[in-house]
């Protein structure tokens, strides 16, 4: 079973991911082949990091299919999240 919360997304340039949080978290957005790494443990990138308050934004690099992941570190404990994308008004 993973310890990670885990979100799908499909993202334009334009978007920009909001993620509100219950506790400090760590908070990364990867692309697929990224998460696969991430997925088995292995060094990966990623946009986003170590979220200490309660709301943070991560602008999108590039369009394509991407994945949020919450974690919080190995550390015991729970968090809640709570992702919306929010798009660039044109």
């Amino acid at each position: 079973m993973a310890n990670y919360l885990h979100y799908e997304l499909d993202l334009t340039p334009q978007d920009t991911v909001e993620v509100t949080l219950d506790a400090p978290a760590n908070v990364r957005l990867l692309d697929d082949a990224n998460f696969l790494l991430y997925s088995q443990r292995k060094k990966h990138r990623y946009f986003g990091g170590y979220a200490p308050k309660r709301v943070i934004e991560i602008p999108t690099p590039e369009a394509g299919h991407w994945h949020l992941v919450v974690d919080l570190g190995g550390f015991a404990g729970t968090v809640r999240a709570w992702a919306r994308v929010l798009q660039e008004a044109v």
